[in-house]
């Protein structure tokens, strides 16, 4: 089954043409099924460039997906034409003022690590959508700066600031096999990591409730289930596409910033060379294993969805 999108959405023709079954709202209109409504809270600065990645592993799923482009109410972003935020997205206020629910909710990362939360401009609404989606989304997924700020409003898990990035492709470790999120996943898989803060293995360990399932030696927790708010957390990016590290690490050296070459990413770390991927797999297992608990598990009434404990 498909994802259905706006047929103007630069995302539609890029999944269309790689093969990504994808509908417009014509075509979902004929169908006599009720697809999950997912969210997507961007508060990445290349939004386009987000939605493709997000749509393209949640669109992979035989069940059609409904996907709201949600942004943050008063901040404007510098890197996307004002015209496609006006097309496709949605403040959080408005969201919030119609009483909708979603089977799902995508917080993505944001490259503002070196703040302290309440220092981002947008945190008291941040914080009001953590609340608001305790009674009115079924499942949320907090990715990298997303998931980090989510655990710290729940939980108090705090973000720490590292010596070095992390930057590169690291190995990380299955730690919870039986875990329907990690069904048909590898003892262990090499995913992309960006990123100047850490969450803290004991800190993650000392909260009820919280399940480290993909970990790392070299980099830390990874992957985090939240079984009492039905949410889970990943501090790294297996949404990234193949050459995502590396506009990273040509931007960087462009604009004169020290930075190291991803480790485990280029072959035989040669920036020279074209970068490999090797966590595509893993990706659409991980996304499609959250799509597929979401189906077994939400209410076929959305009105029901938050009414009941999680």
């Amino acid at each position: 089954m498909p994802i259905k999108l706006p047929a103007t959405l630069p995302a539609f023709d890029v999944l269309s043409n790689e093969g990504v079954m994808v509908m417009d709202e014509d075509q979902a209109s004929r169908q006599d099924i009720r697809p999950l409504r997912i969210g997507l809270l961007n508060l990445m600065p290349k939004k386009i460039q987000t939605e493709n990645q997000f749509a393209r592993l949640i669109g992979a799923t035989p069940l059609q997906i409904d996907l709201s482009l949600i942004r943050m109410s008063e901040h404007r972003t510098k890197n996307t034409a004002a015209e496609h935020m006006e097309s496709f997205y949605r403040p959080f206020t408005e969201v919030e003022a119609t009483g909708e629910k979603f089977d799902g909710l995508i917080i993505t990362g944001a490259p503002i690590e070196h703040l302290e939360f309440d220092e981002v401009t947008y945190w008291d609404e941040l914080r009001r959508l953590f609340d608001w989606a305790h009674t009115h989304v079924h499942s949320t997924f907090g990715v990298c700066w997303g998931g980090m700020a989510m655990i710290n409003h729940i939980h108090g898990v705090k973000k720490h600031m590292l010596e070095a990035k992390a930057f590169g492709c690291f190995r990380h470790r299955n730690m919870a096999s039986a875990s329907p999120y990690l069904r048909g996943f590898s003892d262990d898989c090499v995913i992309p990591v960006s990123r100047w803060t850490e969450m803290r293995r004991d800190e993650i360990i000392g909260v009820d409730g919280l399940n480290i399932l993909l970990d790392s030696d070299e980099v830390g927790p990874c992957l985090v289930e939240d079984t009492t708010n039905h949410s889970l957390y990943i501090f790294n990016h297996l949404e990234y596409d193949s050459g995502t590290l590396k506009q990273e690490y040509d931007r960087d050296v462009d604009n004169g910033t020290p930075i190291n070459v991803p480790c485990n990413y280029y072959p035989e770390d040669d920036p020279a060379r074209e970068p490999q991927n090797r966590w595509r797999s893993h990706a659409h297992l991980l996304y499609g294993n959250w799509i597929n608990e979401i189906y077994q598990s939400t209410p076929f009434d959305s009105a029901q969805i938050g009414l009941a404990s999680k």
